[in-house]
């Protein structure tokens, strides 16, 4: 007779708490990522030494970045979100995998895009992820980047990268392709300027 009590006891908080808890949302048709223009063949191998390589950190984000929505710019002050639009990953990792293939790509130098912390290479490449969404006002895809190149702590350089795409239908799959089409413009723009 107690066994049973016991039992009981122990299931009717945890069917009480499956009542408040959820595992996540509505899970969107598909996720969206981006795909590098540039990218480096299969069975390519680029070597040098670790101090030589071209380090690519992951940027910085604007606030309305830091998840893993599309954000809309309503107007000068006001963000929403893209309704069913939803990354694979947060935008500045994976804005910072693209920028590392393109450069790999694009200069056929060493490029290190992962945090290990046994390579350490002089030249630096990080910056501040500003824009990376839908602008209501003008209807374009709108990437932004600030981007920071330091060599061994010596010789710094800054300079603005950014890129706009129109946008016919402000819905997930063409301003995914969009921002995609841009964030791939900005990429090979800054792989030209690390050189």
């Amino acid at each position: 007779m107690i066994r049973p009590i016991r039992t009981a006891a122990l299931l009717v908080p945890a069917v009480l708490l499956s009542g408040c808890v959820s595992l996540g949302g509505k899970v969107p048709d598909s996720l969206l990522t981006l795909t590098p223009d540039a990218a480096v063949s299969a069975g390519t191998t680029i070597s040098g030494d670790a101090a030589g390589a071209l380090a690519v950190a992951e940027p910085e984000a604007a606030a309305k970045l830091s998840n893993t929505r599309v954000p809309v710019q309503v107007d000068a002050t006001s963000v929403a979100y893209l309704k069913d639009a939803q990354w694979v990953d947060a935008p500045a990792k994976l804005f910072r995998n693209l920028l590392g293939e393109t450069i790999r790509a694009k200069t056929g130098k060493l490029v290190i895009d992962n945090d290990d912390p046994a390579l350490t290479p002089k030249r630096q490449l990080r910056g501040t992820l500003t824009e990376f969404g839908y602008d209501a006002r003008s209807m374009q895809a709108v990437v932004t980047y600030d981007a920071v190149l330091d060599v061994n702590g010596q010789k710094v350089k800054t300079r603005r990268f950014s890129a706009q795409v129109p946008v016919a239908t402000p819905e997930a799959g063409p301003v995914s392709a969009a921002l995609n089409e841009a964030a791939n413009k900005v990429a090979g723009d800054v792989a030209e300027w690390v050189g």
